[in-house]
């Protein structure tokens, strides 16, 4: 015969329990997958079954639909990426240069990028784009002109780039060149042109120096000869313009005198 097994009444009320407790977290579960949360700088790219709607979520909360719908969050606000590269110069000098980006999505157009690139999408183009147009923006320059043309290298790389992310919904703000470095060669051999335009520019601001010095010496002489002319000149009309001369100099002090005295000036009489 068949045993029945009558269950314990305490036993019966501790299955229920587990039963709508686990009901409850269910319910639970399903409400808080339902709600969606856009924080500030961010949008919501809707998804239906891991299909992309072209739905995008702005900022706030949202409702969607537990297991059928998804909202992956993607940042619209300005980021920034560095990457190096190294490349040739047009003289075929190697040169690794950093580069720094900001930039930010289009925020209208965040579900095509998530479609089309991914969450990923810094790695998998905005990288390659870098060092793409960077190779091909060094490659127009000498090594030199690298260094002495940096605004426009910078400007030829934020182009370049500018043309490449825009289509894709990646919004180009600044490009910044941080480092630029070529081989030991190259470097000493520019520092020694530096260092040989430094000691000619030295030199001939000191020829320069020496000219002006000189004709200072020379127009200074020329004006005490001048003087010494005049005062021949005036000598020879007037033996008394020596008296004249000495009491402008006079500092109203008498000279102390011992012995005899003897005349220490030649007044010329003609």
């Amino acid at each position: 015969m068949p045993k029945v097994i009558v269950a314990e009444p305490g036993e019966t009320s501790l299955g229920k329990y587990i039963g709508v407790f686990i009901i409850l977290l269910i319910l639970i579960g399903l409400a808080v997958s339902s709600i969606v949360i856009v924080g500030p700088g961010q949008r919501g790219v809707l998804l239906e079954f891991g299909r992309v709607t072209g739905e995008v979520f702005d900022e706030g909360l949202h409702i969607i639909t537990p297991i059928v719908n998804n909202a992956p969050i993607m940042d619209v606000r300005t980021q920034k990426y560095e990457s190096d590269s190294t490349a040739a110069s047009k003289d075929l000098q190697d040169t690794h240069t950093k580069v720094a980006v900001n930039y930010h999505l289009d925020p209208e157009r965040v579900n095509e990028i998530y479609q089309t690139l991914g969450s990923g999408y810094a790695d998998r183009f905005i990288s390659p784009a870098i060092q793409e147009v960077v190779k091909a923006s060094t490659a127009r320059f000498n090594a030199e002109e690298l260094i002495t043309q940096r605004p426009l290298v910078k400007d030829t790389i934020e182009e370049g780039l500018k043309s490449r992310l825009t289509p894709r919904g990646i919004i180009v703000e600044t490009v910044s060149i941080t480092d630029f470095q070529f081989s030991q060669q190259f470097t000493e051999a520019i520092e020694s042109k530096v260092t040989a335009q430094q000691l000619a520019l030295k030199a001939e601001n000191d020829l320069k120096r020496i000219k002006i010095e000189a004709e200072q010496a020379i127009e200074k002489a020329k004006g005490e000869a001048e003087a010494i002319r005049i005062i021949n000149e005036e000598l020879v009309k007037s033996p008394q313009y020596i008296e004249f001369l000495a009491t402008q100099k006079w500092d109203g002090k008498l000279p102390i005198a011992t012995g005899a005295t003897t005349p220490f000036i030649q007044i010329p009489t003609r």
